[in-house]
């Protein structure tokens, strides 16, 4: 369902609840002013001469008939009437010289009760009210005057007036009025004025049509031109937001204003960010796997060729019958091992390069990662006649950390310190604690070690110092690189010192967490 139809439906559904409401109010205030200017009449009435002449005859009081000539003055309820004719005018049938209203019971033919004919709201003149007296115990002498029920009764002894309405079988609305008048005793102490709306009345009916009808059309006019400037800026969100889509989410959506329509502008806005910044993320793991096979197949490919090398080599002898050098074993076995090194450095550094959410933090026992480290890498080092030396509190010490990652870090700085060392060297791996609950982890070598223009060069990727790129010519510069980046992620510390014999020291700095339950 198109917006505009849907506002045209609300606009409806809020109209016809208020026009219903508006019809109600008016019915309300013209039955309450009809009743305050019908009991206004009747008092009058009964103040201007019709209390007398009802308790002079109050069986027949309602059957007081109007003759065809009769002025009208004489007649009962017209505005102004008081039973007489206006000052100096002689009543018909009056004894001669007589200037008030004709005394007496009610005349041969009269019928009808006194009918009332004030005006209503806004002029309209309403339709006649008749009147029936009844006495102090609500009884009438007049056989015609209708039954009072209950809530005329307790509304007249409660309040003074008590009020009825009820429709008829033909459409047409009853108003009762019981009154009780301003004297005390009598047949006619109160007085029940009784008014007929015809079905066809708007007191029954619908108001006139200037009383909900423009109010109504005013609503709407309002309506359709408040809900303009509204559709035209969604068409305009709209718009925007689907060139937004086309172009990737580079092209921006206009924010203006402080409403709904801006605060949902200002949300796509932010989707809009985080979707790109997603896609940047995407595009940056994709780079990554594609340096990563890059590297891969330039790295791996010159240690499998020498290795194919020594391996057709061993194969050329073992044909002709002679003997394996030790040399060429070993020769192979270090460049396995440097494949195998090789193939973890690339992959922390894809891990590294993807971002911070590739990282599970867990606690790590550094004791136990020293000593698997050590020994992963003594087949490496006892060929070489490389010493491999630890030292290590006697307890677990626990860090807050990635495993693989710290543990590929701490076998790269030792495993350069084999491959890079002299025979009969020694390579140690040193690990304290202090009261302020840190730790200090130190890989020390005895090896040619490092000038101090390189070391502040050395983290680079890709870069190799002078001393490894003439003994290791086929390394790629990636060790000590992943190594900072791993040392960073954790926020550790990491300096490079020469060591006091003659090489290279590596030491870590970081926080100690509590042991785990």
């Amino acid at each position: 369902m198109k917006l505009r139809l849907r506002l045209a439906l609300t606009a409806v559904a809020v109209t016809v609840p208020a026009v219903f409401a508006l019809v109600q109010v008016e019915h309300s205030v013209r039955r309450r002013t009809t009743d305050e200017v019908i009991i206004a009449s009747t008092l009058s009435q009964m103040q201007s001469g019709g209390r007398e002449r009802c308790e002079a005859a109050p069986e027949t009081w309602m059957v007081r008939a109007r003759s065809p000539q009769r002025p009208p003055w004489e007649r009962e309820g017209l505005p102004g009437g008081n039973g007489g004719p206006p000052a100096g005018t002689v009543a018909p049938n009056a004894p001669s010289g007589s200037n008030g209203p004709a005394s007496g019971g009610p005349r041969p033919g009269d019928e009808g009760p006194p009918r009332l004919r004030p005006r209503g709201p806004m002029g309209r003149r309403l339709p006649p009210v008749s009147l029936y007296p009844f006495d102090g115990q609500l009884v009438s002498r007049n056989p015609q005057a209708p039954a009072l029920d209950d809530e005329l009764r307790k509304g007249v002894r409660d309040d003074g007036v008590g009020v009825r309405r009820y429709s008829k079988a033909d459409g047409a609305l009853v108003q009762d009025l019981l009154l009780r008048m301003p004297w005390d005793g009598g047949p006619c102490e109160y007085v029940l004025a009784r008014r007929v709306e015809p079905a066809e009345s708007p007191e029954v009916g619908l108001p006139p049509l200037y009383v909900w009808g423009v109010p109504t059309l005013i609503l709407l006019s309002a309506m359709v031109v408040a809900l303009g400037p509204v559709v035209q800026r969604l068409r305009r969100l709209t718009d925007e937001v689907r060139a937004s889509s086309g172009s990737r989410y580079a092209q921006p959506v206009t924010v203006n204003g402080s409403d709904e329509i801006a605060e949902l502008a200002r949300a796509f806005q932010q989707a809009r960010a985080e979707i790109q910044a997603r896609m940047a993320h995407q595009q940056a793991r994709e780079q990554t796997l594609r340096d990563f096979l890059a590297n891969t197949t330039h790295d791996v490919m010159t240690p499998l060729t020498v290795l194919q090398g020594h391996l057709a080599a061993m194969q050329q002898r073992m044909r002709a019958g002679e003997p394996l050098e030790a040399g060429l074993m070993l020769s192979a076995m270090s460049e396995a091992h440097y494949m195998a090194s090789l193939v973890h450095n690339l992959g922390a550094a894809a891990r590294l390069e993807a971002g911070a959410p590739q990282v599970q933090h867990a606690p790590v026992d550094l004791k136990a990662l020293v000593s698997r480290v050590l020994g992963r890498h003594q087949p490496i080092a006892r060929p070489q006649r490389i010493a491999l030396e630890s030292g290590v509190p006697a307890t677990p010490t626990w860090v807050m950390g990635d495993e693989t990652l710290l543990e590929q870090a701490v076998s790269n700085v030792v495993l350069n310190g084999i491959r890079y060392g002299r025979e009969d060297g020694h390579v140690a791996v040193v690990l304290e604690t202090t009261r302020q609950q840190t730790f200090h982890l130190r890989v020390i070598d005895d090896g040619p070690g490092i000038s101090e223009e390189e070391r502040s060069r050395i983290l680079e990727r890709r870069f190799r110092g002078n001393e490894a790129r003439t003994r290791e010519p086929q390394g790629q510069g990636l060790g000590l690189h992943i190594v900072h980046n791993v040392v960073e992620l954790h926020g550790w510390k990491m300096a490079l010192a020469p060591s006091e014999y003659g090489g290279l020291e590596v030491a870590f700095t970081g926080p100690l967490m509590s042991p785990p339950e």
